[in-house]
Formats: structure tokens, sequence, C-alpha cells
């Protein structure tokens, strides 16, 4: 058969993904932060765009004969009548504000008030000239430069770091240039919970130094506040803090060798090694537990931001649940379309016509894509407080077990559309401050059948079953799995253990000597 070359029509259909709809989609996934900030950019990029508690007031268009409004003179000249009662109100009332100063001050005003006095030479002269600082930029006023209002951030004090402060310190405490070379260095290894980050060898290598004059360094500055700095390990850093409060005798020095009996909760085979006895020792956890492990987070990290919900959710007179969304989260921006209209009446270039039409669809986009986003959001979260009711009415032992495709198909949307909507998304409700996510937990099956419980229900129920357990009788996970199977939960103990340790709770045998140690403490 011989090959040869043809044309052929071929009609056909395919999914396409523009930039409109990779930005709604990128808007679905956004949190209120990303996306204030993504509307932010968007405002300074695209003239078109502003904010609805920004919109100017409406422009009249010029309707019927000018000079019935503005005059003989045109609309350039000002309405003279209105301009001159305006003028003597003000007039009559800056004189009668005067009258009642002067009563008050019992003398006239110009003797009380000379800023329209001229200024001698040494009135002018200000006491501020040797520092750099003239007499118009540093005044009492709240007015900047030519008229603009001052930038009052720029006297604002930056919050001081970790290592400024450390930096402060190594000025007054060494003199050396080369210990101050070798200071410098170990603050820059100092991460934000105040441990060194780099080993001393390391550090002397870099700087071709000897090892021991970093460590006589690191010695110094392990003195500096707050207590515990530069600490290699958490042992060195409770150390100093004890050492600092004449605190570190060898009983001390012993049970700091042995932090990792102390997690464990292993407190007789402390007291042996510690040498002392349950009142002392009782003294020297309770000593431990006042430290601070992290001596630079009080100068590190960055401004903390708090979470704004995204739904709020309250409920109603008639026992349902009122959903609607936080006006706070949703940033609301309009299309100029008076400007927009007037800039295409213009004469310009074609480069120009084409960038306003591609401003005005990019804002048009951008206001539905949000109108959009509110609207999936909302239908989301309705659909999960519709599902969840007896979370909301009874609490997390009601939680149902939920996952994202019985809300796709509840509202006739795709999981991943749901996926992206509850990602970063809060819901404020009488019970307090929850992620969407948090509503989708996996099923456990009821031991007898019917309905299966919520992973989160049986973690809850797990910690409650440990808070309650008694001294003498401290449940292991064996007995929390008897326990649950007598409330029809299927559950196997590797389960039990993996919920235990994701709440944070230890092991039956720790809590047994920590409840034994607490019990056996003298009062």
């Amino acid at each position: 058969m011989a090959l040869s070359t043809k044309l052929m029509l071929r009609q056909g259909q395919s999914l396409v993904m523009t930039p409109q709809l990779l930005q709604a989609i990128k808007l679905l996934q956004f949190s209120n932060v990303e996306l204030s900030a993504f509307v932010e950019e968007e405002l300074e990029r695209n003239p078109l765009l502003e904010r609805a508690d920004e919109r100017p007031d409406p422009i009249v268009e010029d309707v019927g004969d000018s000079a019935d409004r503005w005059g003989d003179d045109g609309p350039d000249a000002e309405p003279i009548d209105a301009l001159n009662r305006e003028a003597d109100w003000a007039t009559d009332t800056m004189a009668s504000d005067q009258r009642s100063l002067e009563a008050d001050l019992g003398t006239e005003v110009s003797n009380s008030f000379d800023a329209e006095r001229a200024a001698s030479p040494a009135e002018m002269m200000s006491p501020l000239e040797g520092s750099g600082l003239s007499a118009t930029s540093w005044n009492g006023a709240s007015g900047g430069v030519d008229g603009e209002p001052a930038d009052l951030e720029a006297y604002i004090a930056s919050r001081m770091t970790l290592q400024d402060h450390l930096a402060e310190q190594l000025s007054l405490a060494v003199a050396s240039p080369v210990d101050r070379l070798i200071g410098l260095t170990l603050i820059d290894a100092v991460d934000e919970a105040g441990y060194l980050g780099e080993t001393v060898e390391a550090i002397a290598e870099r700087l071709g130094a000897a090892v021991a004059a970093v460590e006589n360094v690191l010695a110094k500055i392990q003195q500096f506040d707050p207590a515990g700095i530069a600490a290699r390990n958490l042992a060195e850093c409770l150390a100093i803090q004890l050492r600092e409060r004449n605190r570190l005798d060898p009983a001390m020095q012993a049970l700091l060798d042995n932090l990792p009996l102390l997690a464990k909760r292993d407190f007789a085979n402390l007291r042996k090694i510690c040498a002392v006895d349950e009142e002392d020792f009782a003294e020297m956890v309770a000593e431990i537990r006042r430290l601070d492990p992290k001596p630079g987070r009080a100068y590190g990290g960055g401004i903390i931001q708090s979470v704004v919900p995204d739904v709020t959710v309250r409920a109603a007179p008639d026992g349902s649940w009122h959903i609607e969304l936080n006006p706070e989260g949703l940033p609301r921006v309009l299309v100029n379309q008076t400007y927009a209209a007037r800039v295409s009446r213009l004469k310009g270039s074609a480069a120009d016509k084409s960038f306003v039409a591609n401003c005005l669809q990019t804002a048009n986009w951008l206001t539905k894509s949000l109108e959009q986003r509110a609207r999936t959001i909302l239908k989301v979260s309705t659909e999960i407080v519709r599902q969840q009711d007896a979370f909301f009415a009874h609490g997390v032992e009601h939680l149902r077990p939920l996952n994202l495709k019985t809300i796709a198909d509840a509202i006739g949307m795709h999981e991943s559309t749901v996926s992206r909507v509850t990602s970063n998304k809060y819901m404020a409700c009488p019970r307090g401050l929850f992620e969407l996510k948090y509503f989708f937990t996996a099923s456990i099956p009821a031991r007898t059948g019917g309905e299966s419980h919520s992973a989160e229900a049986v973690r809850f129920r797990i910690k409650q079953l440990i808070d309650h357990e008694p001294v003498a009788n401290v449940l292991s996970d064996d007995a929390i799995v008897v326990r649950l199977k007598e409330q029809n939960i299927d559950i196997a103990r590797r389960t039990v253990a993996k919920y235990r340790e994701s709440l944070r709770i230890p092991s039956s045998v720790e809590r047994r000597r920590e409840k034994l140690a607490m019990h056996q403490r003298p009062a």
C-alpha cells in the first residue's frame, strides 16, 4: 500500500485550561490572607478596579444649559453668590470663636498667640541643628514636606531581634576584635529557639580559629540575657538557667544527665540516680518545670497572623442554623465602568486600546470569580452544617463520618472543587473555630452493625476514658479496646495506640508512674 499525504478536517471537543479558568481555580484554594494579597496586587496593576468602599461620588453628565448652573462665565467660574455666603458664615464663626477664646484667656488672642509675628534669627536656630535634624524636619505639626502627611512609620521603632539583642551585649562584654568576630559568627548561628545550630568545631574551622578560642567566646555569650541562650542541647540550656539561679548542685546535674528518664516519668530510677528522697526530688522536678526550654522565643518569630473565619454559624430561633459568609474575609472590588467608558472614547493608539480592553476583561473576570468563590464556599459550608447537625447541637461525640464525595454529590460539584474550597478555610460556630477539613473524618464501623462512628469522635472518647481513669486502675490500650467495644465501636489495639499518640498521651506505664508519684507526693 502506497503512502501519501493529504489534508483532513476533523472536529472534536477538548477541555482547555484558559488563564481565566486557572485563576478561578487558584482563587478557590486561597485563604483569606492570600486572597487579600492577590486582590491588592490586582488593584495596583489594573486601573479599572477599585474597592467598594472607595468608590467616588457619581459623575453627573452635563444636562441642559451650563449657564443656568454656573452663571454667565461658564463652568470655569465659581458660583459667586454661594461662595460669598459661605465666606460670610466662616468669618462670623471665626469671630465668635475668637471672642469666646479671649474670654477664657482674659486677654486678646494677639497677646497669647504670635504665630504671625516674624521670628528672630535666634528663634529660627533649632537646638537639633547639630544632630542633623533641621527645624523644618523636626516640629510638632502633623504635616510633612510640601504639605504631604508625615510618615509616622519612619519614627516607629522596629522590633528588636534576638541577634540584635545579643550583638548589643557582645559589644559591651568583648573588647578584642578577633573575639568580637567570633562572637558575631556564633550569634548568627543561634536559631529562633535560642540554640546554637552549628557545632563549635565547624565554626572554628570556617573562621580559621582555635576551638578553645571559640569555646571561650561561647561561654561568655551563654552568660547573656536571656538565660540559657546559645546552648547546644536542652540539658545545657537548663543547666545555664539553673547555674544563674545558683541551683546547679550535683543532684540536679545528675537529673539533667538523665532527661530521657524524666520524659518517660521513671521517677523511681531517677531518685536512685540523684540519691535524694521523694520530697527533694519533687522540688527538683518542679524547679525544672519552671525553666524555659526555648529562651529565644521571646525575640524570634514574625507577626502572628490571627485566623479570620470565612463562615459564621449561629443558632436560629426555630432550632435551625443560620450560615453566612464573614464580610471581613471577602475583599469587595468593583469595576469602574464610568472610567472605562471615558477612556475608551479617547483617541489613542491601538496598544492603548488593547491595554484598556484587557484591563476591562480582567476586572470583569475577577469580580465574577470572587462572586463565584463566595457562592461555592457558602454552598459547601451549608451542606457541611446539614450533614454534621448533631455535632453543632450536641458536641464532638456526635460527629459523623464524612468524606468529600458525599458533599460533592449533594451539591453537584466535583470532589477536587470541594477539596479546594475546604483548604485553609475556617468556620466559626458556638462550639469554637474549626477548619472545614475538621468535619471530614474517617469511618470506624460499629461492632454490632448499624451506623459507623467518626474517627474524631472515637479519639475524643479515648481521651475521656484516659482522663477519668483511677490511679489504681490505669487503662492499657487493650483495656481501652474492651471499653470501646462495650460502646459498640469495633477498633483494633494499634488504632487506639495511634490515636493516643496523636493526642500526645503517654503509655499506660508512664501514666501509672506519674500518677503514683503525684499521689505519693507530700502535701
